[in-house]
């Protein structure tokens, strides 16, 4: 289910209000992992290997190289030995899926959940009208019958781009639910995707399959078929890659009962004495068996069916008021305001339970919804589906307008630091960006959608905005330039001391700008631009008068290392960075648990982020 955004072009502002409770695909189900150490979980295919670690170059089709060792799996695959599929032995119905991918230039790979419905994998850089066929796409179906142009048809482009370079790690995240057949074997329910998340971000929501795309094993579709992955259309790497089968019934809520009581309750009242306004039996939870919308209570009564004994996570959502759950007079959802959550340990059989809304908040429009979730079983709704969720908030979307965009706010970024003077520099590329003015630190990178303003627009707002894509941060905020007796010495933490002064910015025709401040006595111009093709950005810091000691911190991460000829790997394969200038001598060094990358300054430092 979309919810609906506000999305503002210019001064354009188009509301809607439709948002509704949705189950989120999560579980308390056994999570399963490939050791990866061997081939024995596949069907055995010769263009496929197990590998220590691989490293594919982003500009060169199809060069990949291996280390010797285990946790990776690798297909090789190009013009002169075509690869081939690997099935997994795994045969599955329900699952939740999750890997980290690595693209070789100009790959085509592919998820076949059951070996019919394909997830595309392709090396999608830099793309900004994603189709079906791009990365994160559900591939079409085919006919042949039709018309040339008009053969592929009930594909689903994601929606947004935030593919990553070749060559580096990505991860997708996939819910799937399989096609449901009757006692006979007819089909009643389509298969779903209900959700794909790429790199962090939701890029498909409750997709439902009319039959198999293009590519799959058979156009006959079953209750369970083989996981598969691509291998004849270039090569690719995967890794960490695990999985949870859903393969068990949900409880069930029989013999339902409820009896309404209005007031304003901050307690259950005496059900033994006190009146009922109404009461009744029902086929499902409904805060809809009251025509009340304030100070009421509504008590169910009833009994859980569990074929399959274990340990299950209630969630409860009682908008405008409070709710307890309780199984077999043990609490199994705690009391608390508008939504709790709550784990219990359930035998098999029928146990009696009961629960309450009290509704106080006028406000709140009434809502009672109630999830579970288990070992085998994907969360699911227990109640009326059709109910309003707790996040009344309406998005507020930033989109870019000509080739550039600017939009001053504050940033949060993820250490808790507030950037307060940060500027935000969206391309049509999809490419975007957030200086810090303060520091003339370039605080965070990422691919996709431009800002959410939520934060800053709704109601009193905190003047904050945020990323739609998955963020690339580059350390705390801090000064860009700083004064170092040696390579390893401390760096400061603000602008005291520096005669740090601030000289705003120019925007070139596009609206691009170059910013420019003084420190140590000397005027520096910063200016970044967006690579083409998207592919990331350039950044060039240059300065009036070269000074002794002067240093400037190119980035702090988890992980960065060194590759060559001015090319590194940060955060374990994450993205590039590369320093055009081969005489320059950067200093990988650590600092507060993280590792520094900080180059010493002659005139000007140039440096490109490939991601």
């Amino acid at each position: 289910m979309n919810k609906s955004k506000r999305i503002i072009c210019g001064v354009h502002m188009a509301i809607c209000l439709c948002s509704t409770f949705t189950v989120k695909a999560q579980t308390d189900g056994q999570l399963n992992k490939l050791p990866l150490t061997d081939l024995s979980a596949f069907k055995p295919a010769k263009s496929w290997q197990i590998a220590g670690d691989v490293f594919m170059e982003p500009d060169k089709p199809n060069n990949v190289k291996t280390v010797k060792g285990s946790g990776v799996l690798v297909n090789i695959s190009d013009d002169k030995k075509r690869g081939q599929d690997l099935l997994f032995n795994l045969q599955h119905g329900d699952i939740d899926l999750e890997m980290d991918y690595m693209m070789a230039r100009g790959s085509n790979s592919g998820i076949y959940l059951q070996g019919l419905y394909e997830i595309q994998l392709l090396d999608s850089w830099g793309v900004t009208d994603a189709r079906a066929g791009d990365n994160g796409g559900i591939y079409e179906r085919w006919d042949d019958t039709k018309p040339e142009g008009q053969q592929g048809y009930d594909g689903h482009a994601p929606r947004q781009n935030v593919t990553r370079a070749p060559g580096v790690w990505q991860h997708i995240k996939i819910s799937f639910q399989a096609p449901k057949f009757d006692a006979s074997g007819k089909k009643t329910a389509n298969a779903r995707i209900l959700l794909v998340e790429l790199n962090g971000i939701k890029i498909q929501e409750d997709v439902e399959l009319s039959g198999p795309t293009r590519g799959a094993l058979s156009q006959q579709e079953t209750a369970s078929g083989p996981l598969r992955l691509q291998g004849d259309h270039g090569s690719v790497a995967f890794r960490n890659i695990s999985y949870t089968i859903f393969d068990k019934p949900r409880p069930e809520l029989l013999n339902l009962a409820y009896a309404v009581y209005t007031g304003k309750f901050d307690g259950e009242p005496d059900y033994k004495t006190a009146k009922p306004e109404a009461k009744g039996t029902s086929v499902l939870l409904s805060s809809n068996v009251s025509a009340l919308q304030n100070d009421f209570l509504i008590h169910y009564t009833g009994e859980i069916k569990v074929t399959n004994p274990g340990e299950y996570t209630f969630n409860l959502s009682v908008p405008g008021g409070s709710g307890v759950m309780r199984v077999g007079g043990n609490i199994a959802v705690p009391l608390k305001d508008n939504r709790s959550t709550g784990k219990i340990t359930l035998k098999e059989g029928t146990t009696p339970f009961d629960l309450y809304y009290a509704k106080v908040v006028d406000w709140a429009k009434p809502a009672l919804a109630l999830s579970v979730s288990g070992p085998g079983v994907r969360e699911a709704l227990l109640s009326d589906a059709n109910v309003i969720s707790n996040d009344m908030i309406d998005p507020i979307l930033i989109n870019v307008t000509g080739k550039n965009s600017l939009l001053r706010c504050f940033i949060d970024l993820k250490d808790g630091k507030r950037v307060t003077h940060a500027i935000n520099i969206g391309s049509s590329a999809q490419v975007h960006y957030t200086y810090d003015a303060d520091n003339g630190m370039l605080v965070q990178l990422w691919r996709g959608g431009f800002l959410d303003a939520t934060p800053m627009w709704h109601e009193r707002g905190d003047g904050s905005s945020r990323a739609t894509g998955y963020a690339l941060q580059f350390g705390s905020a801090m000064p860009a330039i700083e004064m170092l007796d040696n390579a390893q010495t401390a760096w400061g933490t603000d602008t005291a001391g520096t005669g740090f002064k601030p000289g705003g910015y120019k925007l070139d025709k596009d609206k691009q700008p170059t910013f420019r401040y003084a420190i140590y006595g000397t005027q520096v111009t910063d200016a970044t631009t967006v690579l083409d093709g998207g592919h990331g950005i350039e950044r060039t810091v240059e300065i009036a008068q070269p000074k002794d000691k002067l240093y400037l911190r190119l980035l702090a991460a988890d992980k960065i290392d060194e590759i060559g000829k001015g090319w590194y790997y940060v955060n374990d394969k994450a993205y590039y960075l590369h320093l055009n200038d081969e005489s320059a001598k950067p200093i990988i060094r650590d600092s507060g648990g993280k590792k520094e990358l900080i180059v010493l300054m002659g005139k000007k430092v140039t440096y490109s982020i490939l991601f």
